[in-house]
């Protein structure tokens, strides 16, 4: 099977079928191009992804992370970057191992192509002409044949014809003679030029187009052999990766099967745990009956606290919509905690002490070690002068010391509040109601009025009783300041610019575009006081809101 004597005469067809294989080439090429860049935009989408969802540092949603199916998530997106790699290594791969090859191979078959046909049109020019010599020979014979005829004609009349002079007939023969000479010579000339067509015919088409047909069709197949190669190296590129992508996978599989719920929930114990004990019963108080109270002389309750008493557990109580809004405020405008971390229910207040008290455990451990870095680089200089000064490290080392003492100080006052702490809490088995509300610094729980004021079997109050009332009076005033207050009048409208979740105890949710009342204007402190009904009120960042100020208003203020 040789497309030299198979299609000796398909040379435009062969001509128009190896530009088509590499057509097909180049094809392949950009479609193994085009799939690179794929990989590679799907690579990067997958690492934006992974990065997006990623936890923000020293932020809360980092805290978030330590629960089982968070650290599953946070896997997951580690083992999707990887994921991503492997895409990467693939577009990588294709790139060194198809694309560059063939893009060289390309040219390489171009140049031989163009080689080959141009020896196949040269020796069809050469058989053209030698065509084009045998037909001028043939005509040029056939020509001298028809002359040398006529002349033999014209010869024979002009003998035959008795008027005509001898003379006259022997030119005529001459002519003829020569005219015959002249065929002979174009038929020699025609036979000379036909053997040697014929010699090149054979060569041309036994030996010449044979072997330039039988190097394209070489050419050819080489072509189809790369390109089947180059796929076969399509696939394994792929399979190269798949055993680290199954790792990847696997991965994600092993992370899912690690999480615990009974983990999490314990850790949303340790989260939010507040250290109370819950409320016990209330006793029954009968109001049929007029109370008589006797109230020693050392006692702190007088008659506006007792009529306050009896007003908030005896009479209709107000609904305390915002307890501590005051304080949250003055919080707000502070910006910023307690440092003993008193604003804190009594577990999650020790929780953080702890942490602050194993923070500052290490940075005292990690200046300890620097000092002793300091220490025996100076041993080294003071046995050794020549390389370095052992006075040049005494300031860095009277330095160290100092932090070092300045970070006892603070991790001693740490555990000083600590183990007031842990000293302060309820043991599991005692009975006693705790408030659930705490303030800036830690109070004796408030207990209700009939509790307050137990007096001795002989009706006299004793001095430790006399303190205790002494606390709960003062705590109860507090209370009362808030229940006494009435509601504020709207002073005009706002507008919800943005979306503002509210989180913090004495603020409000808003939406945006939510339409609500205003009651307190922005003081100068970035808050302002607002009201959707009459159960639900707080505070929200002034630049969150577009304010409307009712200019009748009382209280309200003119702005120029």
């Amino acid at each position: 099977m040789s497309w030299g004597t198979e299609l000796w005469d398909q040379f435009d067809n062969l001509e128009k079928h190896t530009q088509w294989g590499i057509d097909i080439l180049e094809k392949y090429i950009k479609f193994v191009k085009e799939r690179t860049e794929i990989e590679l935009s799907y690579a990067k989408q997958l690492r934006n992804l992974s990065k997006k969802y990623q936890p923000k540092k020293n932020s809360k949603e980092e805290e978030e992370y330590r629960y089982t199916a968070c650290k599953a998530f946070l896997s997951t997106l580690n083992e999707m970057n990887d994921y991503a790699g492997q895409h990467e290594v693939v577009s990588e791969n294709l790139t060194s191992q198809i694309l560059a090859g063939l893009a060289r191979y390309v040219q390489e078959l171009k140049q031989e192509r163009k080689s080959h046909f141009h020896d196949g049109r040269k020796a069809q020019q050469h058989i053209e002409t030698c065509w084009k010599q045998l037909e001028s020979s043939k005509r040029r014979f056939e020509r001298d044949c028809k002359e040398a005829d006529r002349a033999q004609q014209y010869f024979e009349k002009m003998d035959a014809d008795i008027n005509v002079t001898k003379a006259d007939v022997e030119k005529a023969r001459q002519q003829a003679q020569v005219r015959h000479q002249m065929a002979e010579d174009s038929k020699a000339d025609y036979s000379s030029i036909l053997q040697k067509f014929n010699h090149e015919q054979r060569e041309y088409y036994h030996t010449h187009i044979p072997n330039i047909f039988q190097k394209i069709q070489e050419m050819e197949e080489r072509r189809i052999v790369r390109l089947g190669e180059s796929m076969k190296t399509y696939a394994e590129v792929d399979r190269q990766v798949i055993p680290i992508i199954g790792k990847c996978l696997d991965g994600i599989v092993k992370a899912a099967e690690c999480i615990d719920e009974k983990t999490d929930s314990q850790l949303v114990i340790e989260a939010y745990k507040s250290g109370f004990e819950p409320p016990g019963d209330i006793e029954f108080e009968d109001y049929t009956q007029p109370m008589k109270r006797t109230v020693s002389e050392n006692s702190l309750s007088n008659s506006r606290g007792e009529g306050k008493a009896e007003l908030k557990f005896g009479g209709k109580p107000k609904g305390k919509l915002w307890p501590f809004i005051k304080k949250n405020k003055l919080s707000l405008k502070l910006g910023a905690a307690p440092e003993d971390f008193s604003n804190l229910p009594p577990e999650q207040r020790r929780k953080k002490l702890q942490q602050k008290v194993d923070e500052l455990n290490k940075e005292i451990q990690k200046e300890m070690d620097q000092r002793e870095a300091i220490t025996k680089m100076k041993d080294v200089y003071l046995k050794n002068p020549q390389m370095g000064d052992p006075a040049s490290l005494d300031h860095k080392l009277t330095e160290v010391i100092q932090n070092i003492d300045k970070l006892r100080l603070e991790a001693q006052k740490f555990e000083a509040w600590l183990a007031e702490v842990e000293g302060r809490l309820p043991a599991r088995g005692e009975q006693r109601r705790q408030s659930g509300l705490y303030d800036a610094q830690p109070a004796p729980a408030v207990n209700n009025c009939a509790q307050a004021r137990e007096s001795s079997p002989d009706g006299s109050y004793t001095e430790e009783q006399s303190q205790e009332s002494e606390v709960k009076v003062l705590a109860t005033d507090f209370d009362d300041e808030f229940d006494d207050e009435e509601p504020l009048p709207a002073i005009g409208t706002c507008k919800a610019l943005y979306t503002f979740d509210g989180q913090n105890e004495g603020t409000i949710s808003v939406v945006e575009g939510e339409t609500l009342y205003v009651i307190e204007e922005d003081k100068g402190d970035g808050w302002t006081r607002i009201r959707r009904n009459e159960d639900e009120e707080g505070y929200v960042p002034t630049s969150y809101v577009e304010v409307y100020l009712d200019k009748n208003a009382k209280g309200a203020k003119t702005y120029i």
